[in-house]
């Protein structure tokens, strides 16, 4: 009998991913994280934690389900956290099939490989605020009306619901974290909050001149990603499956996040115009440094996210250690000691 836990992470190299990694390694677990084969997998946030080494990386494909039940196979694992996606929302409108078959099939390839192979195996799925899209109430909980408003929710509502299904039609060890907004030094470029994160910083330091942004007046609810994945491990050894909302419960719009970095650089800065024509002004040069591009919105834009931690801060006791404040001061000194570094 194998006395270490065996932990497979798909979409290791992610941000979620790699700070998981770094979790379970240091609770003893033996990972194994997967890359897509024949992907130029970056693996710099791995190395950025000084955790590569440690990890035993293995080729795997959530599109393909000979290679899924081939892995589960060889390595045995007791818990499956499923990670991988494509993750960014203008993405999903305009690769609504690959997203789908990702994030929705994937999910039904993993789930029916455990079924068939070992149905002890333990099983999480990161779900996502995004499926409650134009929100019936606020805050949102596990009980909310899921009303998602892009294809990457819906994937995710699928995968979500499949979780459900196949946790009460197969009696496995299938849960789910609704995870909202989760941001860290270690977020993609792509993200809104390492754009501004990252722009406002170049900015201040002479090398970039402008950054252009979307809907200023859309809210979310920001959190830490190494907050979110000791969540993501603690619904996982809870007692029983179950689903849980993960977030801060408060919200902050686009606006009130740009406003918080520029204080933290120090900007002496005001905002002119309305609507399209906003802008902000470096009040040093009298230049522009944000501006408003309507290529940016989304075709179906969600207002407001918040969620409601209640559950998962009773039941599992799990309370976030780091503010927005303190995200956005950690993030903007990432970019200030590190301006080559990219993820």
């Amino acid at each position: 009998m194998k006395n270490t836990k065996v932990a497979l992470i798909t979409g290791v190299t992610g941000q979620d991913g790699a700070y998981l990694s770094k979790l379970l390694i240091k609770k003893g677990y033996n990972v194994y994280g997967t890359a897509r084969r024949g992907a130029s997998e970056k693996f710099s946030r791995l190395e950025f934690l000084n955790i590569k080494n440690k990890i035993n990386i293995i080729d795997f494909d959530l599109l393909e389900l000979s290679n899924i039940q081939k892995i589960i196979k060889e390595i045995e694992p007791d818990e499956i956290y499923n990670l991988a996606a494509q993750s960014f929302v203008p993405t999903s409108f305009e690769l609504p099939i690959l997203t789908s078959d990702i994030n929705s099939l994937g999910v039904v390839r993993l789930l029916d490989s455990i079924v068939n192979i070992n149905k002890d195996i333990k099983f999480y799925q990161a779900s996502t605020s995004e499926m409650f899209g134009k929100v019936t109430e606020s805050p949102q909980s596990e009980t909310t009306r899921l009303y998602p408003r892009s294809p990457y929710g819906v994937s995710k509502v699928f995968s979500h619901y499949m979780t459900i299904n196949y946790r009460e039609s197969h009696d496995l060890f299938a849960c789910s974290g609704i995870l909202f907004n989760h941001e860290s030094p270690l977020r993609g470029h792509e993200f809104v909050t390492k754009k501004i994160t990252r722009g406002l910083t170049k900015i201040k330091n002479g090398s970039q001149d402008c950054i252009l942004l979307g809907n200023l007046d859309a809210k979310r609810d920001w959190g830490h990603a190494a907050d979110y994945v000791e969540a993501m491990n603690m619904i996982m050894n809870n007692n029983k499956p179950d689903d849980f909302v993960v977030s801060s419960g408060a919200t902050s719009t686009v606006k009130d996040f740009v406003d918080k970095c520029l204080k933290t650089l120090n900007f002496d800065y005001a905002w002119e115009g309305e609507g399209l024509e906003k802008i902000v002004i470096n009040k040093k040069s009298n230049k522009p440094i944000v501006k408003i591009d309507k290529k940016f919105f989304r075709p179906a834009e969600v207002d407001i996210l918040m969620g409601d931690p209640s559950k998962i801060k009773k039941e599992l006791n799990w309370r976030p250690k780091h503010t927005l404040d303190s995200l956005i001061e950690e993030m903007i000194a990432f970019e200030i000691n590190n301006p080559n570094l990219s993820f």
